[in-house]
C-alpha cells in the first residue's frame, strides 16, 4: 500500500486565529502584538499588513507610521480554540494527525492518508477537499501531499497558489529549488552552509554523504536525507479533543445587546459548522460573558431538539439575554455547546403533521419574558399529599417509547377547578347524600372515601382534609367528581371533574 501524507500549513496562525471571528477587521491590514507594553512586538499579521511593509518584531511605536492598520492583542485562548477547530476538521478525513513544529509564525499539521484514495479520490482531489474545508472555517492554508512526510512539510510553505502533489520518485527534484531555511536550521548550521556557499536544498543534496558526515556528524546526514526527500519519519498521531467552544476578547467593554449579538452570530456559525462536520447538532448552548470590573454572567439555552439553525439559536439567546441582562459591560464573550444527535422523525403516510419544536421554543421564550420563567411549562405533581401542590417544568419533546407509555396510561382525565368551587353538602346518617352546585341539587349515588390526609403541621401552612370520589346525578346530567372537606375550617369544595 502506497503511503501518502498531506501537510496543512497555516501561515500567520496567530493573526488568522483572531481574524476568523472578526470579519470586519480582517478586511483591512491587521497585526497581532505580543508582550507587555511598552515592549510589545509584532508576532503575526495578515496578508494586507505584510504588503504594507509590516515585519515581525516591529514595535508599537514603529507601527504608528502605517495608516489604517488594525492592532490586536495576542490571545492564546483563541489560538487554542482555532487549533481545536482545525484538528476537528482534519479528523473528518483521518484519525492519524500529527502536529509539527511550525516556522515563521505558522502552525503545521500532517494527515496520514495512506489507503484512503477509494474514499476521497486522488491526492489532488483530496488536497482540494481539505483546502475547501479549511476555507469554510475561515482559514487560509497551504497544502502539499507526498509519499514522504518531511517532503510534504517542506513543500507546504511554498504552495501559495494551489496544493502541491509530489509523485513517487520526484521528491528530490521538487525540493531542489527550495531555500535551506525550510529545514529549520540552527544558527550554527546556517552559518556553516553560508560559508560553503550553499543556498538551496538541491545544492545540499548534491554534497557527498561521507564528507558531510565528517564535517557535521549525523546531523549532516539527516539534513542531506531531508534535502533529497528520503528521510524516514515515525509518525506519532495526536489525539484531538472534540470540543465545541469559541472565545472572543473585546478591546473595550460592550454594553449594547445588539453589539453582542452581532459578534455572537459568526461564533455560532462556526460551532454549527464544526458540529455538522461530525453529523451532530447543538443540544445546548452556553454563553459566558466576562464583565467589566470582574465577574461573569452565564446563560444556557436548551432547545426542545438539537438544532443547526443559527438564526433560531440566535433568536433564543436574544430573548434569554434580554430577559436576563448582565450587570455590567462585557469585555469577553465565550460560547460553548454540547453536541447532540440530529432529530429524525419518521411518521406514517397519513399521520397529521406535528408543529415544529423550534417554534415552540421561541413562543415559550416570549411568554416567559412577559409572565416569568417560573410560570411557563407543564405542571408536574410534587411528591406530597398537599392539595394543589405542583411544580412547573420546561416542555420536552418525548421519545416515541415515552409517548406510547403516556397514551397507554391516559385512560381518565382529571380537570381541576382553580380555585376550588365552594359547595354545600348534605349528610344522611354521617354519609354523603347530595350537594348543591350553582343552584342545582345533585344526589350522590356512589361515594368512595374518605381519603384522609394532613401535613405541614410544623409550619404556618397547616392543612388537613378528606377527599371523596363521587358519582352524582341531577335530572339528566351525571357528574363524576372529586370533592374535599377542609377539617380545620369546616368547608366543602368541588375540587375536580373526571372526564
Amino acid at each position: 500500500m502506497m503511503e501518502w501524507y498531506v501537510c496543512v500549513h497555516v501561515p500567520e496562525f496567530a493573526a488568522q486565529a483572531l481574524l476568523r471571528l472578526r470579519a470586519e477587521v480582517g478586511k483591512g491590514p491587521a497585526v497581532v502584538l505580543e508582550g507587555d507594553a511598552p515592549l510589545e512586538q509584532v508576532c503575526s499579521g495578515n496578508a494586507a499588513a505584510l504588503r504594507l511593509g509590516v515585519a515581525h518584531g516591529m514595535t508599537r511605536a514603529e507601527l504608528d507610521s502605517f495608516t489604517g492598520l488594525s492592532i490586536l492583542k495576542r490571545s492564546l485562548a483563541e489560538e487554542g480554540n482555532a487549533r481545536l477547530a482545525l484538528l476537528g476538521a482534519a479528523g473528518m478525513f483521518t484519525p492519524r494527525i500529527e502536529v509539527m513544529e511550525g516556522t515563521d509564525a505558522a502552525w503545521v499539521m500532517v494527515l496520514d492518508m495512506t489507503g484512503s484514495t477509494r474514499l476521497f479520490g486522488s491526492p489532488e482531489q483530496l488536497s482540494m477537499r481539505i483546502q475547501q474545508m479549511m476555507r469554510t472555517l475561515r482559514f487560509s492554508v497551504r497544502i502539499a501531499a507526498s509519499g514522504n512526510l518531511r517532503t510534504a512539510v517542506c513543500l507546504a510553505a511554498s504552495a501559495v497558489r494551489r496544493p502541491v502533489v509530489v509523485t513517487r520518485g520526484a521528491e528530490a527534484q521538487c525540493l531542489a529549488p527550495l531555500p535551506l531555511a525550510v529545514l529549520g536550521l540552527t544558527p550554527q548550521q546556517t552559518e556553516a552552509f553560508a560559508l560553503w556557499g550553499l543556498h538551496t536544498l538541491g545544492e545540499l543534496a548534491a554534497l557527498p554523504e561521507v564528507d558531510l558526515i565528517v564535517r557535521m556528524g549525523q546531523q549532516g546526514k539527516r539534513l542531506r536525507l531531508l534535502a533529497r526527500g528520503e528521510h524516514p519519519h515515525l509518525m506519532v498521531p495526536d489525539e484531538p479533543v472534540f470540543l465545541l467552544q469559541e472565545l472572543l476578547a473585546f478591546d473595550a467593554a460592550v454594553e449594547m445587546l445588539d453589539s453582542l449579538l452581532f459578534v455572537l452570530g459568526p461564533m455560532l456559525g462556526q460551532l454549527i459548522l464544526r458540529a455538522q462536520n461530525h453529523s451532530l447538532a447543538l443540544a445546548s448552548v452556553t454563553v459566558k460573558l466576562g464583565l467589566d470590573g470582574g465577574g461573569e454572567h452565564t446563560r444556557t439555552i436548551k432547545p426542545a431538539v438539537p438544532l443547526v439553525d443559527r438564526a433560531m439559536i440566535l433568536r433564543l439567546l436574544h430573548l434569554d439575554l434580554q430577559a436576563h441582562p448582565p450587570s455590567a459591560g462585557a469585555v469577553s464573550l465565550s460560547v460553548s455547546a454540547e453536541p447532540g444527535e440530529r432529530s429524525k422523525v419518521q411518521m406514517g403516510l397519513f399521520s397529521p403533521q406535528l408543529p415544529e419544536p423550534t417554534r415552540l421554543d421561541v413562543t415559550l421564550a416570549r411568554i416567559a419574558a412577559l409572565v416569568g420563567e417560573e410560570h411557563v411549562g407543564r405542571a408536574c405533581l410534587r411528591d406530597t399529599h398537599q392539595p394543589g401542590s405542583f411544580r412547573m417544568e420546561r416542555f420536552l419533546v418525548p421519545s416515541s417509547s415515552s409517548r406510547k407509555e403516556v397514551l397507554a396510561g391516559a385512560s381518565v382525565a382529571l380537570r381541576r377547578y382553580r380555585p376550588p368551587v365552594a359547595i354545600h353538602v348534605r349528610m344522611d346518617q354521617r354519609r354523603l347524600s347530595g350537594f348543591s352546585l350553582h343552584g342545582t341539587l345533585y344526589a350522590i349515588e356512589k361515594a368512595y372515601g374518605p381519603w384522609r390526609k394532613s401535613g405541614d403541621w410544623w409550619s404556618e401552612q397547616v392543612w388537613s382534609s378528606e377527599e371523596w370520589d363521587v358519582e352524582a346525578k341531577a335530572q339528566d346530567s351525571t357528574l363524576l367528581c372529586l370533592i374535599s372537606h377542609d377539617l380545620l375550617q369546616e368547608r366543602w369544595h368541588l375540587e375536580a371533574l373526571y372526564d
